[in-house]
């Protein structure tokens, strides 16, 4: 003996011969939980990929910078003496005196050289000297990469 059950609602629509119209969503909970494990893979490797890179800072294959500011060079030499412009200048007196050349102006251009025999802690404590005086454009100046070298 069989029994089918249908409720009324399934009966009139089957009397009509219409069908209930395809579910049209996408379930979207499988591309929230992949682009959540994409996003802790990223996560967790992005601080890998810097660590342990070997750079040469004094060579670089780089284009010239746009701007219409005029910059101002700040050089570090092979025997450490800081030059700001054509000036020699002391470690501490580097970030008032750009100051009075900048008319304050912390969004003036600064460009870094330093010597290819130059620690990299003088370079990086010429930036901290021009960072505590509030300079924000800071770069470093590089040598074109020819091939040649």
């Amino acid at each position: 003996m069989a029994v089918q059950f249908t409720t009324a609602s399934a009966r009139r629509s089957a009397r009509a011969g219409r069908r209930r119209p395809p579910i049209s969503e996408i379930n979207v909970t499988p591309l929230v939980d992949v682009m959540l494990v994409l996003l802790v893979v990223f996560m967790i490797t992005a601080p890998l990929l810097t660590a342990g890179v070997e750079v040469d800072l004094p060579e670089a294959a780089v284009s010239d910078l746009a701007g219409m500011d005029e910059p101002v060079e700040v050089t570090i030499t092979a025997s450490g003496e800081i030059w700001l412009g054509e000036t020699p200048v002391e470690l501490d007196q580097l970030g008032p005196r750009l100051a009075i050349i900048s008319d304050n102006n912390p969004d003036v251009r600064v460009f870094i050289r330093g010597d290819r025999m130059v620690a990299y802690e003088e370079v990086m404590a010429v930036m901290g000297a021009l960072t505590e005086a509030g300079f924000r454009r800071l770069a470093l100046e590089a040598r074109r990469f020819d091939g040649d070298s």
